[in-house]
């Protein structure tokens, strides 16, 4: 079998390495993090109507009129 010599793989992580910290380091400029001058306002303005429609028909519109003293 074929391995890697360890001081070739070594020289791959540690190049690796470096270049994700060169990367990091550039982007570290370009991001900047500030807080708001003024409170941020979350305003929530929700109106909930709800409608309920019972549809009777004639069958048991009657019932109901017969039978008063159960409803």
């Amino acid at each position: 079998m074929n391995r890697p010599k360890t001081g070739a793989r070594r020289r791959a992580i540690y190049g690796r390495y470096a270049a994700v910290m060169m990367g990091a380091l550039a982007l570290a400029s370009c991001v900047q993090i500030d807080t708001p001058d003024k409170p941020i306002e979350i305003n929530l303005n929700i109106n909930i109507r709800q409608e309920v429609v019972y549809r009777l028909d004639g069958d048991a519109k009657k019932l109901i009129e017969q039978n008063s003293e159960i409803f």
